[in-house]
C-alpha cells in the first residue's frame, strides 16, 4: 500500500485527497492545511485521520510515500525539495514552482533520490485530451498549422499571481503534450485593472517551427465562461468545447489548399477552399483526476516516468517565464 501525505486541503486538495484515497494500491493517511477551517472539513471526511495544522511532521513522517503538494506557487519549492530531501515522490499542482531555476533543481534531487515527480496538469487525462491526442497521432489532422484557445470567466482573482500564472498552465501544457515541437518564440500583452499590478487579461502567442503558431486568451474579466480551443491541419480542423457534455469535439473537414498560379492571378484564384462533413468522435467520460492519480500510482509500483513529470512542468515554467518578460516590456519578442 502507498500511503499518501496531502498538504492544502483549501478549493482543490479535497479532491486530490479523495481520488488518490479511492485509488487501488493508494491510502491517504495523513492532511495538513494551515486553516483550522479546512481540517475540520477534512475530519468530517476522513474519520480518525492524522491532521496537523503545520506541514513539516508529514514532510518528516516515515509512513508516507507520497506527499501531494496542493498549495500556492510561492509554497511549491520549499515544501516540494523538503518531501524530496525526505525520500517522498512528490505529486504536485500547477504550475509546478515560480521559476526554472527551482524546476531545475528539484527534477536534479529527484533523479539523484531515484524519486518521481508528477505535475498535476490534470486535463492531459480528459476523454477530449486523449482523443485529440490520438487524432493527431494518426494523421487525421495533417500538419497542424495552428493552436488557439480562449479560457475566459469572471473571477476568480488571485493575490499571488496574474491571471498568466494563474490560467494558462492549464493551456500551455495541452499544447506542449499535443505539438511535437519545441517553440522558438513568445509575445505577450495584459493589462491590470485591479489587484495591484497583476494582470487580469492577457493575450500571448507562441510560435514553432514549420509556421505553426499557438495564441492564447486568458482573462479573468469576462462575462461568459469559455472554454474552447481551435486547432487547424493541412486535412481537417476542431474545435473542443470543454463546457458541453455532448459533441465536446467536432472535426470539421473544411481548409485551404494552395493552387498552382503566377503573380498576375489574384489571391483568390491561387487558393481552392474546401467545405466537407463535420463529424463529433465519441470521448470517454472520465474523471481525469481519478485517472491521474491512478497513473501516478502506478508509475511508483512500475518504476515507470510520468508523462506529466518534471521535466514537462519545467517546459511550461519556462514558458510562462518567456511570457511574462515579453508582457513586462510591451509585447516584445522574447527568443526561447
Amino acid at each position: 500500500m502507498i500511503n499518501v501525505g496531502v498538504i492544502g486541503y483549501g478549493y482543490w486538495g479535497p479532491n486530490v485527497a479523495r481520488n488518490f484515497n479511492e485509488t487501488p494500491g493508494a491510502k491517504v493517511t495523513a492532511i495538513s492545511d494551515a486553516d483550522a477551517g479546512s481540517l475540520a472539513r477534512a475530519a468530517q471526511s476522513y474519520p480518525g485521520i492524522r491532521l496537523e495544522r503545520d506541514c513539516q511532521g508529514l514532510l518528516t513522517s516515515g509512513n508516507l510515500d507520497v506527499i501531494a503538494i496542493v498549495t500556492p506557487v510561492s509554497s511549491h519549492y520549499e515544501i516540494a525539495k523538503a518531501a524530496l530531501l525526505n525520500g517522498k515522490h512528490i505529486f504536485i499542482e500547477k504550475p509546478f514552482t515560480a521559476s526554472t531555476s527551482q524546476a531545475e533543481e528539484l527534477i536534479e534531487l529527484a533523479a539523484k533520490n531515484k524519486l518521481k515527480i508528477m505535475v498535476d496538469h490534470t486535463f492531459l487525462f480528459t476523454g477530449a485530451v486523449k482523443k485529440i491526442k490520438e487524432l493527431i497521432e494518426g494523421g487525421i489532422l495533417g500538419d497542424l498549422y495552428y493552436f488557439d484557445s480562449i479560457r475566459v470567466n469572471l473571477g476568480l482573482f488571485q493575490n499571488d499571481v496574474n491571471v498568466v500564472w494563474d490560467l494558462a498552465p492549464h493551456d500551455l501544457s495541452i499544447m506542449d503534450y499535443l505539438i511535437d515541437k519545441d517553440p522558438v518564440a513568445v509575445m505577450a500583452t495584459g493589462v491590470a485593472h485591479f489587484n495591484h499590478g497583476l494582470e487580469d487579461v492577457a493575450y500571448i502567442t507562441i510560435y514553432f517551427p514549420c509556421n505553426v503558431i499557438a495564441h492564447l486568451n486568458v482573462n479573468w474579466l469576462s462575462p461568459v465562461k469559455i472554454r474552447t480551443t481551435l486547432i487547424g491541419g493541412q486535412k481537417k480542423m476542431l474545435v473542443w468545447n470543454d463546457l458541453v457534455n455532448d459533441e465536446k469535439i467536432r472535426v470539421y473537414d473544411k481548409g485551404v489548399e494552395g493552387m498552382e498560379g503566377t503573380k498576375e492571378q489574384s489571391y483568390g484564384l491561387r487558393v481552392n477552399y474546401r467545405s466537407g462533413d463535420m463529424w463529433a468522435p465519441r470521448v470517454n467520460q472520465v474523471e481525469a483526476l481519478k485517472g491521474e492519480a491512478a497513473y501516478f500510482i502506478d508509475c511508483i509500483a512500475n518504476d515507470q516516468v510520468p508523462q506529466n513529470n518534471g521535466e514537462a512542468g519545467l517546459r511550461v515554467v519556462r514558458l510562462l517565464e518567456a511570457i511574462i518578460k515579453s508582457l513586462k516590456q510591451g509585447g516584445k519578442l522574447v527568443r526561447l
